[in-house]
């Protein structure tokens, strides 16, 4: 299979990167740092990401907040202009097709970013529901992220206007006479901006910001260490067609209009299912695990009880760079999930013990101004 290239394909040569396939793409998993350096360093700087690898859609014309709501459950109609929010694609059987962003461009108009790995089927499942609206892939621009404590100060030297963005908003932009869109946004539990830039000022862009003192390239290995700190879901991990919102512990994510007892119930793919296991909740939740020791574990490996039987299994794991060890998130069964219960994994002829822990396992410190 012939991969594909981000904008940033040569930069991230020059640099060092070890590049590796991933959702299609050849992407950076690490420079020559090392993931745990590069993690710390988003902690604790700033850290650029590329993540143009993502998909990126405009929605726009009569009827679009309505056609988003009739695929999510969202209050669409409710955001304001340039105000952005989590959301799922259901499906008819309650599972989850992906996770995305949304965000109000307009009155009708709004900007979706949605998985790399799920892009195809996403626009797909969109335009399968269209009637009248335009959609309008975004394949010639690129997304950069600025995550981390320094971010926002990086972001006041490059567009003063964005550096006063809070949480989940975002405004068009010039910045060296290109046009952007910049929203305070991530993937990583720190406060940051993700930036949408046509993919022929991308290296610019990324070489002004890697100039500034504190700014270093982070590739997709520490990417995941982030998140995973910061609790949130990667889809094919946490989320998938079989795993249900509630299961997922996202229930935070279907707006209180749309749910059961809402002004506009249901009404997005698998409402009735999703609704009867928020009732009677699913046997199954999401849990954080801490491991004791530094051995790791790894996703896929059993989570057993102190009797050893098959209680669940880890989804996703890493090292915690900041967290101090090894940590993981795995669904088990909801009555072992309280924090603080001893559980064990199963790690090829031994067992692991581990410790239900609350997430995030590292505070979120996102800007709510």
């Amino acid at each position: 299979m012939t991969l594909l290239h981000t904008p940033l394909d040569a930069l991230h040569r020059e640099l060092g990167a070890k590049m590796v396939p991933f959702a299609g793409y050849d992407m950076p998993v690490q420079y020559t740092a090392g993931i745990i350096k590069e993690h710390l360093h988003t902690r604790e700087a700033a850290g650029l990401f590329d993540v143009s690898h993502m998909g990126q859609v405009l929605i726009e014309g009569e009827g679009s907040a309505a056609l988003l709501e009739s695929l999510v459950p969202v209050d669409v109609q409710a955001l304001a202009i340039n105000q952005q929010t989590y959301a799922l694609f259901t499906t008819p059987s309650g599972g989850v097709l992906d996770d995305l962003i949304i965000t109000r461009w307009g009155e009708e108009q709004f900007f979706l970013v949605v998985n790399a790995g799920c892009k195809t089927q996403d626009i797909a499942h969109l335009r399968a529901h269209l009637s009248g609206q335009a959609l309008t892939v975004l394949a010639e621009h690129a997304l950069l992220a600025l995550q981390g404590p320094a971010a926002r100060a990086v972001m006041h030297t490059l567009c003063p206007q964005a550096a006063q963005l809070v949480f989940m908003h975002g405004c068009h932009a010039v910045i060296d006479g290109v046009a952007v869109y910049i929203t305070c946004s991530g993937y990583t539990g720190e406060d940051g901006f993700e930036i949408s830039v046509p993919a022929a000022a991308a290296e610019a862009l990324a070489r002004r910001l890697l100039a500034i003192e504190g700014v270093q390239a982070i590739g997709l290995g520490a990417r995941d260490s982030l998140r995973l700190e910061a609790g949130l879901c990667l889809y094919g991990h946490e989320l998938s067609t079989e795993i249900d919102p509630v299961q997922a512990g996202l229930v935070w994510s279907i707006s209180k209009t749309r749910r059961e007892d809402g002004a506009r119930a249901g009404g997005f793919p698998g409402a009735e299912v999703i609704f009867q296991r928020i009732a009677q909740k699913p046997a199954l939740c999401r849990v954080g695990l801490t491991v004791d020791g530094k051995r790791p574990v790894r996703e896929g490996q059993p989570v057993m009880d102190n009797a050893g039987r098959q209680v669940g299994e880890i989804c996703s794991a890493c090292y915690g760079a900041s967290a101090g060890g090894p940590i993981a998130m795995a669904y088990i069964e909801r009555a072992l999930g309280q924090p603080g219960t001893k559980l064990q994994v199963g790690v090829r002829d031994k067992l692991l013990p581990v410790t239900v822990t609350t997430m995030p396992f590292t505070p979120r410190r996102y800007f709510r101004g």
